[in-house]
């Protein structure tokens, strides 16, 4: 999952949207400010949310902020090239994205927010480990509503209905690899809890294969 830090509105409102950049609707397609729209960012306002009425809002924020930055779980060529085309879009915006990997990365970063050290940083990962701990410390855009609205072009699939301000760009699978020579398929757990059964105790498995790091721990 994707999100924004949490840092003074002056300094968040456009680097959050514009590094969504097919995200934000044309001109042709956004939603005209009006009674209904206006109404609606009233209400979001009203529960604590930040709501952005149109493209040219966006825009005229980001123009005054000038700089983005990133740093998030993608490889560093897709970043680049990602950052390139953001940068010809928007020439505006000084933007720079890096790579974070490893989930003792992600565990600072939290230690980090928790404090109120962390500085610089616009766009990041809420790793699902300790999704809940992240979601006090994100800026809160209502980007559910905005989508809905079409201020934004983000499917309403890919956003957190209750955490209005986060927005998945990746998705991934978890699954357990055995040995059918050393465990009968029949013997293989349907759920992650049937791995703590007695008969597992003792033995090795892999987790944490995410960057490409297996870490081994006795059960």
């Amino acid at each position: 999952m994707k999100s924004i830090l949490e840092k003074p509105l002056s300094h968040t409102l456009s680097f959050f949207f514009c590094i969504l950049t097919i995200c934000v609707a044309d001109t042709a397609f956004a939603a005209a400010p009006g009674a209904s729209l206006d109404k609606i960012k009233k209400e979001a306002e009203g529960k604590g949310y930040i709501f952005a009425a149109s493209r040219e809002e966006i825009v005229s924020k980001a123009k005054q902020e000038e700089k983005l930055r990133v740093h998030v779980s993608l490889s560093a060529e897709t970043l680049k090239a990602l950052a390139e085309g953001f940068t010809k879009k928007y020439p505006f915006i000084d933007a720079n994205a890096d790579e974070l990997r490893g989930n003792e990365a992600y565990v600072r970063i939290l230690h980090e927010l928790k404090a109120g050290l962390l500085r610089g940083r616009d766009v990041t990962n809420l790793i699902f480990d300790y999704y809940n701990e992240y979601i006090p410390h994100q800026k809160k855009f209502d980007i559910l509503g905005m989508a809905q609205q079409k201020v934004l072009q983000i499917p309403l699939q890919v956003i957190d209905p209750i955490n209005r301000n986060i927005v998945a760009v990746g998705s991934s699978i978890q699954v357990a690899a055995y040995n059918k020579k050393l465990v009968p398929p029949e013997k293989v757990p349907d759920a992650w809890e049937g791995f703590l059964n007695p008969e597992f105790a003792g033995k090795k498995f892999a987790i944490d294969l995410r960057a490409g790091w297996p870490c081994f721990h006795d059960l």
